[in-house]
């Protein structure tokens, strides 16, 4: 911190020395049912709330039914003690955990609202505040004190409050932005230097951690300006986005997670629509190590929260990406980020209007990511339905990515039959059966779904180069992708069709295709190859081998799209399943060839394969690996 301003402190109490009183001072023009506005989060004034306690514990018998109003609370201080309940109501405007507990309890109020939409509520007397209880940095020489962490909505409320209280912090930070408050607006002034109030949230386990961080990586481009919402996950998760490059910051929470992106290096703001060069926020919750970063640090911007939050202003940022989380998700794709049930444990927050703000941005994106259980394992994250008296945060139409350490759902333009298999895919394993059958129950997906418990397998993906240098992304078929087999199937020429199923039939039903994407991958492979446009996988070849555990042969089959035939597909697809093969100690491919297909016969023989037996115009082809 920048202590040279404390140099001022004494000229500025000769100055007005009616600014500078005790807490009697501040509190006792109190009446009984005055609304008292309390800084947010970690900017909470902690000295002056303890003297607003004790003022009421000493006028318990003159004070009734003050409220409390705050964004939200960490919970540190006794607002939710039982003793108090004749004196102040505490209201938030965002349940954290600390609060969880006392609302349940029926000890403190909720009041939901979008976090754009809380200043314009105090300014237009909606929800008028008779004191507000902010806490600053030490004035500088012109009288001007930082609101440092927590601009938010608390620059209205020291707009519009009858009277506003500050607490000088020589701790605060000085952040450039809205949040500069002058010492001749205030009415109330203490100094009480103290430590801020910091806040490392919870997240899951490192591995599971790791997991979801990698595949939140996969899909945040470079040059995205992003969004970290509140919360361990998300925050935990950008710290795989260090290797990125060129990424912007538009969000309304500063976290540990942003700042160590900044010195990364990986945030330089340089590719960004508005504010191009600054990184945006409204509040910091984090370290002391964070806050110090965002000390008078000429790269960072605090705006007001009806701005950073504004979906208008989200919009029209390019390539706006927003990653937040949820508490669940059910199989449609709408998330709770308020409540499990009827137990409120969140809030509406500022969520909500970034997913909605990044669906309509160009080239946009919202991610809510998640571990796929909560509990200790005990409960599914993802479920079929929102439990009774859950309210739903996030509409299924806003939501693209949905993210768990068991891949990526991308539900954009998406069926709900397709969205429900897509999020079953990414389910823990323990549960997947279980959501099967309870999305046939509810007529979500075919009856005659077929469901195989085994996990994805990450490490058969790989990025392969056909001697005509295309490239090609080869991964494992999963339970969601049966949209994308129907439409290579029906891409493919009558021909290639009758060669590959030696079949005259043309169609390609739900119960052929499911045979495909429900494969018993402890004894089967299927993997697809695929080429990306548009942000899309558009799938050009497909391989498949089934083990015969008789004689430790596997028979294999391969299919080319029809344009993407000759360009060396076919041989990188071979070359792969026999690579798979070998280290899974298969001993040699089987193929069955009809006689009249002479470009999979040149390719097969090609790969050494030999004719071992001809019957019903079809070759039988072995390769024995050893040979």
């Amino acid at each position: 911190m920048n202590t040279d301003v404390g140099a001022e402190w004494d000229g500025w109490r000769e100055e007005f020395p009616e600014k500078f009183v005790s807490g009697e001072g501040i509190f006792g023009m109190l009446h009984s049912g005055a609304r008292i506005f309390i800084g947010t989060a970690c900017g909470e004034p902690q000295a002056l709330v303890r003297a607003l306690l004790r003022h009421i514990r000493a006028h318990e018998g003159d004070l009734f039914d003050l409220e409390l109003l705050q964004i939200w609370s960490l919970g540190r201080a006794d607002f939710a003690d039982g003793a108090f309940g004749k004196s102040f109501r505490h209201n938030l405007l965002f349940v954290g955990e600390g609060m969880a507990a006392a609302f349940s309890s029926g000890r403190t109020d909720y009041t939901p609202a979008f976090l754009s939409a809380v200043p314009d509520l105090i300014r237009d007397g909606t929800i008028p505040i008779d004191l507000a209880l902010i806490q600053t940095s030490l004035p500088d020489m012109d009288g001007n004190m930082s609101l440092g962490i927590s601009v938010d909505a608390v620059s209205a409320a020291a707009e519009e409050a009858a009277i506003v209280a500050a607490q000088a912090n020589q701790e605060m930070p000085r952040v450039q932005g809205d949040g500069i408050v002058n010492i001749r607006d205030l009415d109330r002034v203490v100094r009480v230097d103290e430590p801020l109030l910091e806040l490392v949230e919870p997240c899951p386990p490192p591995e599971v951690m790791d997991k979801i961080g990698r595949n939140v990586a996969r899909i945040v481009h470079d040059g995205a300006t992003i969004q970290v919402g509140r919360g361990g996950v998300p925050d935990a998760a950008v710290f795989h986005l260090q290797n990125k490059k060129h990424l912007g910051l538009h969000t309304e929470i500063f976290t540990d997670g942003a700042a160590e992106l900044m010195r990364a290096g990986a945030i330089d703001n340089s590719r960004k629509t508005i504010d191009a060069g600054k990184a945006i926020a409204s509040f910091c919750i984090g370290r002391r190590s964070t806050y110090d970063f965002i000390d008078e640090n000429p790269q960072i911007v605090f705006r007001t929260i009806d701005r950073t939050s504004d979906p208008s202003v989200i919009s029209r940022q390019r390539r706006m990406t927003a990653l937040n989380t949820a508490l669940e998700i059910d199989l449609t794709g709408q998330g709770t980020a308020e409540s499990l049930g009827g137990r409120f444990c969140g809030g509406v927050g500022g969520e909500a209007e970034f997913i909605r703000g990044a669906a309509a941005s160009p080239g946009g994106r919202s991610i809510l990511a998640l571990p796929s259980t909560r509990d200790g394992g005990s409960a599914s994250r993802i479920v079929p339905r929102l439990g009774p008296g859950a309210s739903a945060t996030f509409h299924r139409c806003d939501v693209r990515y949905v993210v768990t350490e068991y891949g990526i759902a991308d539900l954009r333009g998406k069926s709900v039959r397709d969205r429900a298999m897509s999020l079953i895919g990414i389910s823990h394993p323990n549960f997947r059966s279980w959501l099967v059958e309870e999305a046939k129950r509810l007529s979500l997906v075919y009856q005659d779904q077929v469901y195989h418990p085994a996990l994805y397998r990450e490490d058969l993906e790989a990025w392969r180069t056909t001697r005509t240098g295309l490239s090609i992304f080869l991964r494992p078929v999963r339970i969601s992708d049966e949209p994308l087999l129907k439409e290579f199937f029906y891409s493919l020429s009558d021909k290639s069709l009758y060669r590959r199923f030696a079949s005259a039939r043309k169609d390609m039903p739900h119960s052929r295709i499911q045979e495909f994407v429900t494969v018993d991958l402890s004894r089967d492979v299927v993997i697809l190859g695929l080429v990306f446009r548009d942000g899309r996988e558009h799938l050009i070849g497909f391989a498949q081998y089934s083990r015969n555990e008789r004689d430790r042969l596997a028979e294999l089959a391969v299919v080319v799209r029809d344009d993407y035939q000759r360009q060396g597909v076919g041989t990188l697809l071979h070359s792969y399943m026999t690579d798979l093969a070998r280290k899974s100690g298969i001993a040699g491919f089987t193929a069955e060839v009809l006689e009249d297909n002479l470009p999979a016969l040149r390719l097969i023989e090609k790969m050494g394969f030999e004719a071992v037996e001809a019957e019903g115009g079809a070759k039988e082809m072995r390769l024995i690996f050893d040979n």
